[in-house]
Parts: C-alpha cells; structure tokens; sequence
C-alpha cells in the first residue's frame, strides 16, 4: 500500500475581522497516498480554497495538525516552507500566473532561478525543454503568453509547476478559464502525469471536471461531506490505461 503524503487532522481555518468570526474550515480530517489523484469540490464558499491553501503550505492553520510526508508542517520554518514548495510541490492555478513580457522558456525557467543548488545552464535546459514537451507545448518555446491561446498556457502553466519534478500538482480550476476542448485536454495531461507517479490535487466547482480524478472529496461549508471513489480508480487498479 502506498504512503501517506498528506494526513489532515481536524484542521480548523478561521478568519476574523471587526468581531466576526469566519470559520472557513470546521475539523476537516483524510488522507491522500502517494501516486494518488484527488479532486476536491464544492461551490463557492465551502472552503475548498482555503484548504488548499493549507496543504500546500501556503497557509497555516488556526488549529488541528497537518504531516506532509510524515512530518507536522507546524515544524517547518519559513525557509524549509519554501523550499518544499520550490522543489516538491507544483501549482497550477486559474488564472495561468504567466509573466507577460518573457517567453514560453522564460516562464517554465521561473522555478529553477530560485533553486540555488542549480545545475548548470544545460541541464535546465534539458529540463524546461523535457517539461514543455510533456505538455506538447515545445513547439511554442520562443512565444510570449499573448501568442499563445488559453489552453496553451494552462498547458505551459502545467509545464512550469512541473519542470522541478515535485511529488504533487496542485490544480486550482485549471479548466474555469478554458473552453470545453481545451478544458479535456489539460484533464488528460494531469492524469498523464498522474500515471507517471505524481500526486495530484486539483480543486474545482465542476462535477465533470471531478470525474477525471479516482477519488472526488466534496466540501460544504467547511466540512467534507463526502469523500468516494470515482469509476477511474477503478480502470486505475485494474491496469486499465485511460484514453
């Protein structure tokens, strides 16, 4: 059986303001394996955000516990925290977060600049070049992202949170800004690199867009009222390659 990755324990988010209280998460507990490939879904509000947030260290709880790989984050100092999310975890988010003004290897290039073990000019080469083209987006390594159509920088988005190698993708809607043909397309690369070995968290509203992944946690009002298996869990136990 495979590890645990991630193991949440009545995590508690609460915000606050004037004296009021918004308790964004209410004692969400699970666990996600190794290799595993999770959607979380909710509408707006049901703290599916947040927690995200929170496991993928850019947040910290106000109460409850958090082991990434074993280990309680709470014991991670800032410096350890970055580099975590530098080399193990990759983020994917709506909005694509490309730099406009720099090219397409540019861009995947971003978090290898802040690797200060780097390993040499070739060897990054060799790994943005590898990244794009698991995407199939190397033909468009010299354009800027205003050349480029949504799907396009998605899928180079893809290929920067990528480009380290990190043991999970965090998806944020990754599909909420495409059109429906390119929206399938990006699923088909996530589960592509699912099925190379990567742990992948994506968050989404869409039921559809939740079907592609083999487990689906469903969110409602900061607690997890739902948390099954979907039919690709199935094909994935079985040794059935997806389409």
């Amino acid at each position: 059986m495979s590890e645990f990755i991630i193991q949440v324990k009545n995590l508690t988010k609460i915000y606050g303001g004037d004296g009021v209280e918004t308790r964004a998460l209410d004692g969400v507990s699970f666990t996600i394996q190794k290799g595993e490939f999770v959607a979380i879904i909710g509408p707006s509000g049901s703290g599916k955000s947040t927690l995200m947030q929170l496991i993928g260290l850019l947040d910290r709880p106000t109460s409850g516990e958090y082991f990434f790989e074993g280990e309680n984050s709470l014991n991670f100092s800032e410096n350890e925290l970055a580099n975590i999310r530098n080399k193990k975890i990759g983020f994917v988010f709506q909005t694509f977060n490309l730099l406009p003004r720099t090219t397409v290897f540019e861009n995947v290039e971003l978090p290898l600049l802040y690797d200060r073990h780097l390993s040499g000019k070739e060897k990054n080469k060799e790994k943005i070049i590898k990244a794009l083209e698991e995407v199939m987006m190397s033909h468009r390594i010299g354009h800027h992202p205003n050349q480029l159509s949504g799907g396009e920088k998605q899928r180079v988005a893809i290929a920067r949170a990528l480009v380290n190698n990190p043991d999970i993708i965090f998806a944020d809607e990754p599909t909420g800004n495409l059109d429906s043909k390119a929206g399938v397309q990006v699923m088909k690369i996530l589960q592509k690199l699912n099925h190379q070995g990567h742990t992948i968290i994506l968050v989404t509203h869409e039921n559809y867009t939740a079907q592609h992944a083999q487990r689906v946690i469903e969110m409602k009002d900061g607690k997890i009222i739902s948390d099954k298996k979907t039919e690709n869990q199935a094909k994935a136990r079985d040794g059935i390659r997806l389409k």
